[in-house]
């Protein structure tokens, strides 16, 4: 059964784009702990993170080191923090948070955007990509 980010990737189900590669996908979290909250992925389908083959598992990395560089670029943040918790869809995910205090860190505070902010924030953001 395919994951909702299978069927971001598909297009099956519309996402606020970031960044893509052949292999990898960056979009905005709907539900974001606050603005810029970005989601990487790889476009395979796998669980865990430790399930990924090693070349993979360092080409998501380099991909989400560049999504956050844009981040910092972007966003203003003391850091971009990442997070690998993977709870809420059985897909590989990372989690880059624009972050001033460790609070912002946790999966409790949500932030809320409109369509059109949502879209601008990801133009912005793509931007600055570097890929």
């Amino acid at each position: 059964m395919s994951t909702i980010f299978s069927k971001i990737i598909s297009g099956e189900i519309p996402s606020y784009k970031v960044a893509e590669t052949d292999e990898f996908l960056a979009f905005l979290d709907i539900n974001p702990n606050a603005k810029g909250h970005t989601l990487c992925i790889p476009k395979k389908e796998i669980n865990k993170i430790y399930d990924l083959d090693d070349k993979t598992y360092l080409d998501l990395m380099t991909f989400s080191r560049k999504v956050a560089v844009a981040l910092d670029t972007t966003i203003d943040c003391k850091r971009v923090g990442m997070a690998v918790v993977g709870l809420e869809v059985p897909h590989v995910h990372v989690h880059l948070i624009p972050i001033n205090t460790m609070d912002d860190m946790r999966f409790e505070k949500k932030d809320s955007f409109s369509e059109e902010e949502f879209k601008e924030i990801a133009k912005s953001i793509s931007e600055n990509v570097k890929l």
